[in-house]
């Protein structure tokens, strides 16, 4: 297929010229971490957890990733700082995660694309919950039932978000990996 052929090149492809495009990363990263809260909170109300306490709770675990433990006591209440910096880390991360399954979703039919995506957000919790408890101890209060299907869900919304770009927006499956067409 000669070069002209080619349909222009949408802000919204997985890929362009063979590099995953940021702006999917920022978009699908964004509205998994959005997904993965709301559902977060919806299982913490299924669990009789009380939802903003164990909010303001996990945005004291995440802001001392950057703020140091002294941010760790409660009151549980609002503090905006503590909100903005554990807004920023897990949007940040949230972004982060989504490069990976950019790189393998559009590989993949739909339905084995989420069900990655769940072993992907397992793998985040165990990596993040276990793994990193070892230089962030206070992360081992949120090892809970509420967090682990969090993360599933967090993973199968990365992949899933992925996936439906690629298939809304993306050109062949050949060019959004980069390969080149042949003639």
């Amino acid at each position: 297929m000669a070069e002209s052929d080619e349909p222009a090149a949408s802000p919204v492809h997985i890929r362009q010229s063979g590099k995953i495009n940021l702006l999917v990363l920022l978009i699908v990263g964004i509205c998994a971490g959005i997904f993965a809260t709301a559902a977060q909170m919806a299982l913490w109300r299924v669990a009789g957890m009380p939802i903003l306490e164990t909010l303001f709770r996990d945005a004291r675990l995440t802001a001392a990733l950057l703020m140091g433990p002294s941010v760790l006591p409660p009151p549980s209440t609002a503090q905006w700082d503590i909100l903005l910096v554990a807004t920023l880390i897990h949007f940040a991360l949230s972004i982060a995660y989504a490069l990976l399954p950019a790189m393998f979703a559009t590989r993949l039919p739909a339905a084995p694309a989420i069900v990655v995506g769940a072993v992907y957000g397992l793998g985040i919790y165990i990596v993040n919950l276990y793994g990193f408890t070892a230089l962030f101890p206070w992360f081992s209060v949120a090892r809970d039932w509420v967090t682990l299907v969090t993360h599933l869900v967090f993973g199968m919304g990365l992949t899933g978000g992925c996936w439906w770009f690629a298939q809304s927006y993306g050109k062949s499956k050949s060019t959004l990996r980069g390969d080149v067409p042949s003639a």
